[in-house]
């Protein structure tokens, strides 16, 4: 029994053993396959990613190869568009040769037909002088003749020709002697403006800084003077006007450079002789009123000037300067007013001109604010204006228009000349200072009547309402040097025969004029 179960033991174990073999043969066969499947695969996407990088490389090299092809036809499109833009220029360059080739030969023709009008012209001088020649011959047998003539007949032939050879001669040597004193112009132009200013100072300060007050008596003359001179002494302190008691019968002279200093000791001693108490307290309160109320109507005029012209927002200070134009006369012409004027006229010829209006009469208004402190600053009242403008805020346009009005510098705007223009008019229209319009009009034409009354003038002008006489006359009568003798002609009759304030210019203008005929 125990054989036979371990015979069936036995029996199982192989049995069992011979299933496990077959399983393991078929697991490692199974094995085999998958692994020879996989190996196939690999190789299968080995060979499809060859092909792959295959054709990526063929088109990668296509490309390359077009990108280049590209490249190269870019090239060549450049540089076939830099050859035609060389080839251009050289066909302009080219051109331009053959215009000044063609230039040139034009002046050269030129050239050649000047030199046959200098030769024809060397001709006619050469002609001329044959003919003047004559000329001599003939007047050296006229002077042959001459002893024929009697003897008063003679000698009037003489002196005429030597006066006309004196003439002649003495011209040149007016014109030498003026061209060799240019070098010395700044000198002589200050001897002549001092004696100008000598011979007419009288008139000219009297205007400006004396002011006569009328008293009704002359035992008026002791009161103001006081015990021992104390009351015309406070009077002198407290106004700074200098007081002249001289042998004036009912008359007190104020002398002083500021016009509203006088105006207060005016006023001052009005007051004090219609009240009758002189003495120097009373004198002290009377100065001191009198100048506020002076400065009051001074800032009034100022207003309304401004008011009138339609003008704001210029300063106080230059206010109170306008104001002080009031007391202030030019030739007998009122400052103020001819400060009013001059921007209504401005502000009309801005207009006309389509230019700012307000902007014109602004400048008019202002453009002699230097009168008001010329007394008191050194310089030309224009250049004074131009700074104290400058200084109270005014634009540049306005400043340059006060300096450039009487042209202490160069005009430089429109403005500038509208104003030049304005001051012009106001100051020498007829009537503006005091002189009637029959005489206006008779001075003008009595100075085109001397003028005419030369031998060789054209035509004469009487410009500037009179202060400027411009003379036309004929270049074939009249050479340069007689046009210098005749402005000085003409200068000294003006000055033996009329009568005129300031001075009048003359010009003596001679024209040449050249006329030649183009012809194809």
């Amino acid at each position: 029994m125990n054989g036979s179960m371990l015979a069936l033991t036995l029996a199982g174990f192989a049995t069992g053993f011979g299933i496990a073999f077959f399983i393991k043969f078929v697991l490692d066969r199974q094995k085999a396959d998958a692994a020879r499947t996989e190996a196939e695969r690999i190789v299968q996407e080995s060979k499809n990613k060859a092909d792959a990088l295959l054709k990526e490389s063929s088109l990668e090299a296509k490309d390359r190869l077009i990108k280049m092809k590209n490249e190269f036809d870019n090239e060549t499109k450049d540089t076939r568009a830099e050859l035609k833009k060389q080839e251009r220029r050289l066909i302009q360059k080219e051109e331009n040769i053959d215009r000044k080739i063609e230039t040139v030969e034009r002046k050269e023709k030129e050239l050649n037909r000047f030199e046959k009008d200098l030769e024809k012209r060397v001709e006619q001088v050469v002609q001329q002088e044959q003919q003047a020649s004559e000329l001599l011959a003939e007047q050296k047998k006229q002077l042959e003749r001459i002893s024929a003539l009697t003897a008063e007949q003679a000698k009037e032939l003489l002196l005429r020709a030597i006066e006309n050879e004196a003439r002649y001669e003495g011209a040149k040597l007016i014109k030498r002697i003026e061209s060799e004193a240019k070098e010395e112009a700044d000198k002589k132009a200050k001897k002549i403006l001092a004696t100008a200013i000598q011979r007419y100072a009288a008139d000219f300060v009297a205007e400006r800084t004396v002011t006569v007050v009328q008293l009704p008596n002359d035992e008026m003359k002791g009161r103001i003077i006081g015990r021992e001179g104390r009351n015309i002494r406070a009077l002198e302190a407290a106004t700074g006007i200098d007081l002249i008691i001289d042998d004036t019968p009912e008359a007190v002279i104020l002398s002083g450079f500021n016009p509203v200093r006088r105006e207060v000791a005016r006023q001052s001693l009005l007051k004090l002789i219609a009240d009758g108490r002189i003495h120097p307290a009373r004198i002290e309160d009377v100065v001191k009123k009198v100048t506020q109320e002076v400065d009051t109507a001074i800032k009034e005029a100022g207003e309304q000037a401004a008011f009138d012209l339609g003008v704001h927002g210029i300063h106080n200070d230059l206010i109170r300067l306008i104001g002080q134009l009031k007391y202030r006369t030019s030739y007998t012409q009122n400052v103020l007013q001819h400060s009013i004027e001059v921007g209504f006229l401005c502000g009309i010829m801005a207009a006309e001109l389509g230019l700012k209006e307000k902007l014109a009469r602004r400048m008019g208004l202002l453009h002699d604010i230097g009168k008001g402190v010329d007394h008191e600053v050194e310089g030309p009242h224009a250049l004074i204006g131009s700074r104290l403008a400058k200084k109270y805020g005014e634009s540049p346009q306005v400043v340059n228009a006060i300096a450039a009005h009487h042209e202490d510098i160069p005009p430089t705007t429109v403005y500038d000349v509208l104003v030049q223009a304005a001051d012009g008019l106001s100051g020498a229209r007829p009537g503006s200072r005091k002189e009637l319009l029959e005489n206006y009009v008779k001075r003008l034409e009595d100075l085109e009547g001397i003028a005419n009354s030369f031998k060789g003038v054209e035509s004469a002008y009487a410009i500037q309402a009179g202060r400027e006489l411009r003379v036309i006359v004929e270049s074939t009568k009249i050479n340069d040097e007689e046009a210098i003798l005749m402005s000085r002609d003409i200068v000294k009759k003006i000055e033996e025969v009329l009568t005129f304030p300031g001075q009048i210019r003359v010009t003596v203008i001679r024209e040449t004029r050249a006329v030649e005929f183009a012809n194809k």
